[in-house]
């Protein structure tokens, strides 16, 4: 094939390749792009991959808009260069690297090794994959200036990733990640990345590491008799082959659980993610096969978390003993209801107690903690900024804990990013809990919404591709900002929450005030019956996502199905009148 039908510009990036200081196999990789495929060298060439507020993220291949050695060595070039602009009398600055199961993983871990080690760096590797929180919790207790973890998350298998996390063991925020951005971008050639390893900066770590980080999650327990107790609840758990393959199991092991069974063919570690569409703990059809194994071996849960292990799904055992699949927001309302009742009864709440939601997750969270006199903070999305307030108010207040409903939850204050290991633990624990007395999981919901109010959430996900999309995406965005509707299914609109201006508008008394939190393109509607709507578009997708909550009263346990089903019509009949199909 020709190279007729490859723009020009493309072209002139892909022959920059061909003669640059690339080594052979990604020259004829490129090669191959050129004479077969103009598609794929587009795809490859029409931009640079970016590094984001969170890191890198792309498909793997050769090409600058794409993983591999050369834009990863790039990237962890730019973090060097500001590493060393912001601890200048720090000899060694030292950083921390994990990385997951995903294709590539120490491949991608030793290219940013070589980078760091060569600019006089001290890396501490670990041997092998380990779970995103892990390395948030080695970042503090080695004292490092920073850390990454080469992950793409759920992504699909051609994707791995990089995030960059700072000091305090969380991931780059403002004005870090716009200053790491920055350095990046100066790096305008390989020639400008130092790729001369340098093995005496370079210190393998592991063991040592995991035995301290089991040690901190099994001190959190709060319920260690009643699972001495309950030691023999059957939990089924999958990491999906990921890196939950190890630690999970262990940390159940040191609360005291000793009948955990596992899914053979998912701890398998995998990149290719062999036995599931999508290693998304989201995803129903994720949790398949634990399920299956829970109903051989009449186990009553099912945790899954996801490659990097920082998030996790639940299946539990309803009324009729049939397994249902537990969203973010009920999983995290479980967890903040038993941190809370449990610091209640052992007389630990002083009044400088507080937990952490994001803005879109379900208000039930708020009423919990404003019950039991516990303070608690609304967030951004993204587990970034929880780990802000928690290095803002550390040594002032004492954060219990904190979640999303993207299925992130985070209990104590060592890990800074939303971790799998600890969920799970204490998941485990509520069940023992729920278990001492005659209940499931499943069964607490009830009682909770019985004190709380019945929350149900929803999320609509509007996909819109291409140039068009955008412009249409960014054109729904101005119409509900200028023109918000007076009425969302018969229920008046009362407060508008535009967190672009950084203020709230309060429709009945015609007031306004600010709100404290970085601005960010995300309106919120809440209406007189309770019901809380949120929109933003994706910063990774071509999408705008709708969060929807709805609440009744749920006046007796009997009529806890019922209200369900209204709840549910309810939904549907907003997301109708909003002109969407539910």
């Amino acid at each position: 094939m020709g190279n007729t039908s490859i723009d020009p510009k493309i072209l002139e990036r892909a022959k920059v390749w061909l003669e640059g200081n690339y080594d052979e196999e990604t020259k004829k990789e490129v090669q191959e792009l050129i004479d077969t495929d103009p598609d794929g060298l587009t795809d490859a060439f029409y931009k640079d991959l970016e590094f984001g507020t969170g890191g890198l993220r792309g498909v793997m291949g050769a090409g600058i808009n794409r993983m591999n050695k050369y834009t990863v060595g790039m990237a962890t070039q730019g973090f060097v260069n500001y590493l060393k602009k912001m601890f200048p009398g720090k000899d060694p600055v030292k950083v921390a690297i994990a990385y997951d199961s995903r294709n590539n993983n120490t491949f991608f871990a030793n290219t940013a090794a070589d980078v760091f080690s060569a600019n006089g760096i001290k890396v501490y590797l670990f041997d092998d994959l380990r779970p995103t929180p892990e390395l948030s919790f080695a970042i503090r207790y080695l004292k490092c200036q920073a850390g990454i973890v080469i992950t793409a998350s759920h992504n699909p298998p051609e994707y791995n990733g990089y995030k960059a996390y700072w000091e305090d063991g969380g991931q780059l925020i403002s004005p870090h990640d716009k200053n790491v951005i920055a350095e990046v971008n100066k790096i305008k050639s390989i020639d400008n990345v130092n790729f001369n390893r340098n093995e005496d900066l370079i210190e393998i770590i592991g063991n040592k590491i995991d035995k301290e980080y089991i040690a901190r999650i099994k001190e959190l327990s709060l319920s260690p008799e009643i699972i001495k107790k309950q030691q023999d609840l059957k939990i089924v758990y999958t990491p999906i082959h990921g890196t939950g393959v190890k630690l999970v199991p262990e940390a159940l092991k040191a609360f005291g659980f000793k009948n955990v069974y596992n899914v053979p063919e998912q701890d398998i570690v995998d990149g290719n993610f062999p036995t599931v569409k999508s290693p998304n703990p989201e995803e129903p059809a994720a949790l398949n096969m634990a399920i299956e194994k829970a109903k051989e071996v009449n186990a009553s849960l099912v945790m899954a978390s996801d490659p990097d292990g920082d998030r996790v799904g639940l299946a539990v055992r309803n009324d009729k003993n049939e397994f249902v699949l537990l969203n973010g927001n009920q999983t995290a309302t479980i967890l903040i209801y038993y941190l809370l009742k449990k610091w209640k009864e052992n007389g630990k709440i002083t009044g400088k107690e507080y937990i952490i939601k994001t803005i879109v997750t379900s208000e039930i969270l708020k009423d919990i903690a404003v019950k039991n006199g516990v303070e608690y903070f609304d967030t951004l999305t993204g587990f970034k900024y929880l780990a802000e307030i928690l290095r803002l108010l550390e040594g002032k207040k004492t954060f219990i804990g904190g979640g999303e409903e993207s299925y992130g939850y985070l209990v104590g204050d060592f890990v800074r990013d939303k971790d799998a290991v600890i969920s799970c633990a204490f998941i485990a624990e509520i069940a023992a809990w729920a278990a001492e007395q005659g209940k499931t999981l499943y069964e607490l919901l009830p009682e909770i919404y019985l004190e709380f109010g019945f929350y149900k959430e929803r999320l609509l996900s509007v996909v819109r591709k291409g140039k068009k999309g955008e412009e249409e995406i960014k054109s729904m965005m101005e119409k509900y900002r200028k023109n918000p509707p007076k009425t969302i299914n018969n229920s008046e609109l009362v407060i508008i929450k535009d967190y672009l201006l950084s203020k709230e508008f309060d429709l009945i008394t015609h007031s306004e005030k600010p709100i404290d939190l970085a601005k960010s393109n995300v309106l919120q509607f809440f209406l007189k019956d309770g019901t809380k709507i949120s929109v933003r578009p994706s910063g990774t997708e071509p999408k705008i996502k709708f969060y929807f909550s709805v609440k009744e009263n749920l006046p007796d346990k009997s009529k806890f199905e019922e209200t369900d089903t209204l709840l549910e019509k309810k939904l549907d009949d907003i997301i109708q009148d909003l002109g969407f199909s539910s």
